[in-house]
């Protein structure tokens, strides 16, 4: 194992790649030897591995955008720092010092012929962390593909190298249940032929992407992409053919999914690995015709309003590139921007179209274009409160509606 005391020093802050590319060993390196060190802290955006666990947690500073994936123990044990962000703003705050990054790990692919690792799973912000960082770990991994990107990362660059052969960390499919598919129905109603897709990972988007297989020529322009994308291409569904971008181009951040997509995507010039200033530039976004985006939340207040942050007394998820994709879809010429989620939580017996948020605004009701239940789709976009409620109310559950007219009676009443 690598000894970091030979690279670290006392308060040094890290910033390390998020999901598949998480570099476990080295995570693992840290949690042994962090309290030798003292006073360390870490950012990542998301975890899906699992190594952070409680007890690890308590031997350095942990922090992220949010409690999603793995990082929900953490969060709901109060050892995890929660820094509000959307997701394209990472890598100006690594840049800028906002977010602190004096050493870098990262995962990346064995070098090419001229010295150069891919790095791999994700492009994201992780370049902009090791031109920051004093100290750059690299887990060279023989598991990780070789992807093309904005930036490759020359041996020279490299502080330490640590070479292993384990399977990055892997995220399956998510099981697609009852609710999902009606949803997925209604998402699917506003991708069309030629339209260019954002999605997550995730229940509701894998029941999506399974509905668009008699689409032609669609695009994908997304903060990251699973299996599913790899059953679109494969079915000539994903061509990417009338983007007037990255033309023939499926472009990403991070991939998010098991060995077949890492797979796939190994030295395959119909992935384009982006980074963050690239993949949520709001002026990228809206200058790609017909993008429909979609993406989840917590719960929707009558007029809009999304909270995908806070359940309860809990913090569960995070703003992501939410804002990012909102606003990207809403404005993209003959596009859309779509907000899914179950009509209720804990077996029906609450609901997630509420008169009032629980939680944070994560997305402003000025931002929202289409909200999606079970029970249909709501177009938000250009209506006024009164007309924004009656359809809000319309896609709540049944059991649910009659007590939001009475919660929404003054609003309706006074127009706003």
């Amino acid at each position: 194992m690598i000894d970091l005391t030979r690279h670290l020093r006392r308060g040094d802050q890290i910033v390390w790649g998020q999901a598949s590319g998480e570099p476990v060993t080295l995570i693992e390196a840290l949690i042994e030897q962090a309290e030798a060190i003292g006073d360390l802290s870490a950012f990542a955006a998301t975890s899906f591995s699992g190594a952070i666990t409680e007890e690890a947690a308590r031997r350095f500073r942990m922090s992220s955008m949010g409690a999603m994936g793995a990082f929900r123990p953490l969060a709901s044990a109060g050892l995890l720092g929660i820094i509000p962000c959307h997701f394209g703003q990472l890598a100006a705050m690594v840049r800028d010092g906002d977010i602190g990054c004096d050493v870098a790990f990262v995962q990346v692919s064995p070098a090419d012929r001229q010295g150069n690792h891919s790095y791999g799973l994700t492009g994201d912000f992780v370049h902009h962390a090791v031109e920051k960082a004093r100290v750059v770990i690299a887990e060279v991994n023989e598991r990780v593909p070789f992807t093309f990107g904005d930036h490759v990362l020359p041996a020279s660059r490299i502080t330490h190298a640590v070479y292993t052969d384990r399977l990055p960390v892997t995220v399956a499919p998510a099981k697609i249940g009852e609710t999902d598919k009606p949803i997925a129905q209604h998402v699917a109603q506003f991708i069309g032929d030629g339209a260019t897709i954002q999605v997550g990972i995730g229940s509701v988007p894998d029941a999506v992407l399974q509905l668009l297989t008699d689409r032609r020529d669609l695009g994908v322009h997304s903060g990251m992409v699973g299996d599913g994308l790899v059953d679109l291409i494969e079915a000539g569904v994903v061509t990417n053919a009338k983007k007037p971008i990255d033309t023939g181009i499926s472009i990403t951040g991070t991939l998010i999914g098991t060995q077949r997509l890492f797979d796939f995507a190994h030295r395959n010039p119909l992935i384009g690995m982006r980074d963050v200033d690239y993949t949520h530039n709001e002026t990228v976004l809206s200058g790609i015709p017909n993008l429909v985006t979609i993406n989840s939340a917590l719960e929707v207040d009558l007029t809009g309003q999304v909270n995908a942050e806070q359940s309860g007394n809990l913090y569960v998820g995070g703003t992501g590139g939410q804002i990012d994709y909102v606003r990207g879809g809403s404005r993209s010429p003959g596009g859309r921007s779509v907000i899914a989620l179950p009509a209720t939580t804990k077996g029906g017996s609450i609901t997630k179209i509420v008169h009032t948020l629980n939680g944070p605004v994560s997305s402003a009701r000025a931002e929202v274009d289409v909200i999606v239940t079970e029970f249909g789709a709501a177009q938000l976009k250009g209506q006024d409160i009164p007309t924004r409620v009656r359809r809000m109310i319309a896609i709540a559950h049944p059991n649910f509606r009659e007590g939001l007219e009475r919660e929404a009676h003054a609003m309706l009443s006074r127009g706003f």
